[in-house]
């Protein structure tokens, strides 16, 4: 029998960017403080220029920073399963190889940007990011692009995740925490920032680590627990030239090591395994501003190496880079009219193996209010790939706004489409030495998507919000890894789907009382028509938050069921709940209770997932 509870995640929407995707300070916490109504914020995720989000066409959820740090998961993929339609699974404790879907679909179709650094990792059999290693701490804000939508951000952007840390405003100030808890879990961060009256800077640091627990049901004899450390340092820097030109540079490091069981050792299986990522995100860009236009010019470049070690010994190393060269521009034809427009330029280098690809894109995007509160989008982008040869994508949109009263009802739709070539280390594994029928005998082509889908919002002007989505997404010639024989990388020749209903609701029930809740129900089927792996049929959370300035509750209950790993997956119910109170206007401490009625459940088949685990924490800012 199929379950449909309802389930919750918080979408909370933030304020205006005065500069082409980059945006100020989150002030919006829960529904339980909000005093404006939600659809009067802006968003930069879904074009990469400031939007009301009132005004945007396509499925976009927010988090700010407060919300982040009152739910207190260390790893921020834990924080964005409680958003609507983002299912999460890992192989195991902290660090371990982390894929988050968004309605459906692979994690490595969806783009990451920290600070406008996407931060996908070259040496990945799919490049895509490394959900994994991607701590919370010193996260101002996150936006998310629901939905095969994301044109101005590359045709493979299935989906679209942007990261923000804070932006230096004034005299020096910043907050250190620390926080302790099972597994001899420690988790400290700091940060930082300032400015002048033309330089602005935020500096941040973290440092987590934890003695974890057994990844694998079905390990040696000889069970241990699965360790991680974890240090991520990270810069932001501007320097306003004059009124018109500014110049930003962006540094990031995340330095990790983990444990985890099953790889291969010289008498044959062991436990005795550990892996060391080192991940370097470099990025330089100018703003130039007019009264009716914004420039931006970017140069970025990653560094990635991994190296997995086995008995002690080196089994495998790599090292890869991402370079990226992008112009985006925003011109306002008049005043219910503005173009967006785009160059960019990506190469993907496997190092230690002297393989690299190119490829450019170019795109335009038209967004005008055609008439009262019908808002419209059409955009078009041309990609062409050095092995894959030349594709044109495109994107439509639209909302209209009713007023109903003080309140607002919006009708929504969006249509896209995309294509993603096959990675290099895809390519690789089908046409190496160790390749091996029947993957040796596959000539791997490029992927191509389209999707849709419509949505109606109900906005009251008291904050709360209430959305409906429909949503139907198709993959064309997806590729898979071959889990019968191991010999590489198959296309499933054929149409894959993934289509569904998002539930979500945001409640200011009073002044310092909220709930928030998002339910989906997606429907995957692979080109024979079976349930795709890995993908619950029903998902979703339900989260309550009490704020009155002095204490922060919040409780949350996640729910998933009827997923597949080639068994049938047992239903699950997950309780946090977590506490914070200030003691002055610095200091507050915090208390947290992960999985607080120890269910037993997994999402990936074989692998273990974590018991109740209590932890508490302090906070001082300045």
């Amino acid at each position: 029998m199929q379950h449909r509870p309802l389930a919750i995640a918080i979408s909370f929407a933030l304020a205006a960017s005065p500069t082409i995707a980059q945006t100020t300070d989150a002030t919006s916490t829960n529904p339980a403080n909000e005093t404006d109504s939600n659809l009067e914020r802006m968003v930069v995720v879904s074009s990469r220029v400031a939007m009301p989000i009132r005004e945007v066409a396509t499925s976009v959820s927010v988090m700010t920073r407060d919300e982040i740090e009152t739910r207190g998961y260390a790893n921020l993929a834990d924080v964005l399963r409680t958003q609507p339609s983002i299912t999460v699974t890992s192989n195991g404790s902290a660090g371990s190889t982390t894929s988050l879907r968004i309605r459906g679909e692979e994690g490595y179709r969806t783009q990451v940007r920290i600070d406008g650094v996407e931060v996908s990792d070259p040496t990945a059999t799919q490049v895509g990011p490394n959900f994994g290693q991607i701590q919370s701490s010193n996260i101002n804000r996150v936006e998310i692009l629901r939905g095969s939508q994301g044109l101005v951000y590359g045709a493979d952007a299935g989906g679209v995740i942007n990261i923000e840390t804070a932006n230096g405003v004034g005299a020096p100030s910043g907050q250190v925490s620390a926080e302790y808890g099972r597994y001899n879990a420690t988790n400290l961060a700091a940060d930082v920032g300032g400015s002048t009256d033309k330089f602005d800077y935020y500096l941040a640091a973290s440092d987590f680590s934890t003695d974890g627990f057994n990844s694998r049901v079905t390990t040696l004899e000889n069970q241990d627990d699965d360790g991680y450390d974890n240090t991520t340092l990270h810069t932001r820097l501007g320097y306003q030239v004059n009124e018109q030109v500014k110049l930003n540079f962006v540094a990031r490091n995340t330095n990790a090591e983990g444990e985890y069981d099953s790889c291969f050792g010289a008498a044959g299986s062991t436990n005795d395994c550990e892996n060391e990522f080192d991940q370097t995100d470099l990025r330089v860009s100018a703003n130039y501003s007019t009264n009716t236009s914004e420039h931006q010019f970017s140069l970025a470049k990653s560094f990635i190496e991994r190296e997995f070690i086995t008995e002690g010994l080196s089994s495998f190393d790599t090292k890869g880079t991402v370079e990226r060269a992008e112009y985006l521009g925003s011109t306002e034809l008049n005043q219910n009219a503005n173009l967006v427009y785009g160059i960019d330029w990506k190469q993907e280098k496997i190092t230690s193996d002297d393989d690299s690809r190119t490829q450019r894109g170019y795109y335009l995007e038209y967004q005008s209010e055609v008439i009262s509160n019908l808002f419209v989008t059409a955009g078009v982008r041309h990609d062409d790939n050095e092995d894959f040869g030349e594709h044109t994508s495109y994107r439509l949109s639209s909302a209209y706004i009713w007023a109903v009263g003080n309140n607002e009802l919006k009708l929504r739709g969006a249509y896209g489409t995309g294509f993603r070539a096959p990675s290099l280390s895809e390519i690789a594994s089908n046409t190496g030495p160790f390749s091996n029928a029947p993957a040796s005998e596959v000539d791997l082509k490029e992927e191509t998507t389209k999707g849709y889908e419509i949505g109606l919002t109900y906005a009251l002007a008291s904050g709360s919000k209430f959305e409906v989505t429909y949503f139907d997404q198709k993959i064309e010639d997806s590729i898979y890894f071959d889990l019968a024989t191991f010999s590489g990388y198959l296309q499933d020749l054929g149409e894959s789907t993934s289509e569904g209903i998002e539930l979500i609701a945001d409640i200011a029930i009073t002044d310092t009382i909220g709930v928030s809740a998002n339910y989906t129900y997606n429907d995957t089927e692979d080109t024979a028509g079976d349930q795709r792996r890995r993908r619950p049929r029903n998902s979703g959370s339900i989260s309550v938050f009490y704020d009155n300035n002095t204490w922060k509750l919040a409780a949350s209950l996640r729910s998933s069921h009827d997923s597949v790993d080639g068994v049938e997956l047992e239903g699950y119910e997950v309780v946090d709940v977590s506490a914070r109170y200030s003691v002055n206007k610095n200091l507050s401490l915090s208390a947290r209770l992960e999985n607080a009625f120890d269910a037993n459940y997994q999402d990936i088949a074989t692998y273990n997932t974590s018991g109740a685990a209590g932890y508490i924490g302090a906070q001082y800012q300045f």
